[in-house]
């Protein structure tokens, strides 16, 4: 305890000065700005001003790189609730009921829902991110290629069971994004695999370029295809930003819930942050309704709580594998191992000894970065709301432009603009054919990352598969699996799932 409190004096002493303060403000506002546009998320951010940090000193480029991470995570949030476009892929649950919540004219408690959660969870997030970041470095020690591979495992199947909609439904959209991860270069012989002679193709599909396609311009095509008078236009006069005692009753036992199970999932590698949200809302969604509750995906507050909450303490806990193994859970920390790279800091478990300045002061900036973005947002929700009283004939140019240009500047190439725009109508179908995109997108992160490990695993065990099941740790995850799958396909839970996901 002693060791903790000395630590983070020395992080505060770096973080309070007057310099690191400016660019964690700087960090958040881009973040948030650029979270608020849709389809520009914080991994195009940090690629784009990846090169304007390398004339900063180490610590203030990581704080500001942090800032733009977190702030994006909030930004995303208001953009799903105000356009029903997820600003960054961690908010696709957010659209469910935020969306729903500003067409019934109550946007304000929902932002305000997903302001608090966020940083109630963001604060929780950090502190567990300093006292744990020693000890789980240990642990983390014990996972190799086979443990890897089994946890991932897990994480699919629970997004199969996680996914609304029909069973075969669900497994469709996993095998697909398995499928559509696979295109690229072969990571062990150099081959490429289903690139089909096209040249941009060889380094596989872009994660943007498919979470924009299928969410953003799917969207936008299905509601283009609707008649005006039909079409999701955003009215409603935005009456009272605080939620009201009721919604404060809901939403607190969901932040909690959403901060417990993101700040363990954050820590896996995987898309944490991503597979924290869509826990969060699952487990609402499991836990009974109060009388009088609005029923989930028409405007439950708790599906916003939760989500935001998780995916906040997802992406502070998302640096615990960064900081103390070296190894980036997500997109958005291979970029910070990038800024890492080029401040020559090796990224592992000796920065916190090496260099306990830098280590502790970005820990500290997390919580200062947290306080602000709850202070740029909540008093800046009125400039969001006025998104809300744009035509859509006006808006959804602007959205496909600012799509188009935030694809564009990840890999400065016009081939993946027409990829967006082949997802869009991919997109448009799954929506017509009453798929849900959201595992697939899960299956693209994590099926690479599986790939991976089984290869490895297999060749350092030369061959043998019962790798996977000697090893207890594997076993064990391999074992829950297992039991995950049993439990979903029985009858009687059958019947439940399939209840618990309608949505009327």
């Amino acid at each position: 305890m002693q060791d903790l409190i000395n630590n983070l004096s020395i992080g505060f002493g770096v973080a309070f000065t007057l310099q690191n303060l400016a660019y964690a403000f700087v960090g958040c506002l881009l973040g948030t700005l650029i979270g608020v546009l849709p389809g520009i998320g914080p991994i195009a951010t940090i690629a784009m001003l990846l090169p304007a940090t390398y004339a900063l000193p180490p610590v203030a480029a990581l704080i500001m790189l942090a800032g733009i991470y977190y702030g994006a995570q909030y930004g995303g949030s208001t953009t799903a609730i105000l356009v029903n476009l997820p600003g960054e892929s961690s908010s696709v649950v957010t659209v469910i009921d935020g969306y729903q919540m500003a067409r019934r004219g109550r946007a304000g408690p929902a932002l305000a829902a997903a302001g608090m959660g966020s940083f109630f969870a963001g604060c929780v997030g950090t502190l567990i991110l300093a006292a744990f970041a020693a000890p789980l470095t240990e642990v983390a020690f014990k996972f190799g290629p086979a443990e890897y591979f089994s946890l991932m495992i897990l994480g699919l199947i629970g997004a199969v069971v996680l996914a609304s909609g029909s069973l075969p439904k669900a497994i469709a959209m996993i095998v697909l994004g398995l499928l559509l991860g696979l295109v690229g270069t072969d990571v062990n012989s150099g081959a490429a695999r289903f690139s089909f002679d096209i040249p941009e193709l060889t380094d596989g599909i872009g994660f943007v370029v498919i979470a924009m396609g299928v969410f953003g311009y799917g969207e936008i095509i299905s509601n283009l295809s609707k008649p005006e008078d039909k079409r999701e236009v955003f009215t409603g006069n935005v009456t009272g930003l605080m939620p009201t005692k009721e919604d404060f009753k809901r939403m607190v036992p969901a932040v909690l819930r959403g901060t417990a199970l993101g700040s363990a999932l954050g820590i896996l590698p995987g898309g944490g942050a991503l597979l924290a949200a869509f826990a969060a809302y699952t487990v609402e969604k499991k836990t009974k309704l109060q009388p009088g509750e609005v029923p989930f995906g028409q405007g439950n507050i708790r599906g916003v709580a939760a989500p935001e909450a998780a995916n906040n303490a997802g992406s502070q806990t998302s640096f615990i594998p960064l900081l103390t193994l070296g190894i980036p859970p997500n997109a958005v920390m291979a970029l910070m191992v990038g800024a890492m790279t080029i401040h020559n800091i090796q990224p592992g478990p000796q920065v916190m000894t090496s260099n306990p300045e830098l280590f502790w002061g970005l820990i500290a900036s997390m919580w200062l970065g947290n306080l602000m973005l709850i202070v740029l947002n909540l008093p800046l929700i009125g400039i969001w709301i006025k998104l809300l009283t744009v035509p859509y004939r006006w808006l959804f140019p602007s959205i496909v432009l600012f799509c188009a240009i935030g694809v564009y500047s990840t890999n400065n190439n016009v081939f993946d603009i027409w990829m967006v725009a082949l997802f869009g109508l991919i997109g448009y179908g799954f929506i017509k054919l009453g798929c849900e995109p959201a595992p697939l997108l899960l299956g693209f992160i994590l099926g690479p990352m599986m790939e991976e490990n089984l290869r490895r695993a297999l060749l350092l065990s030369r061959g043998e598969w019962s790798v996977l099941v000697t090893r207890p740790l594997s076993a064990g995850l391999l074992a829950a699996a297992a039991l995950l799958l049993v439990i979903v396909l029985l009858p009687a839970v059958k019947n439940k799932r399939e209840e618990a996901f309608v949505e009327d």
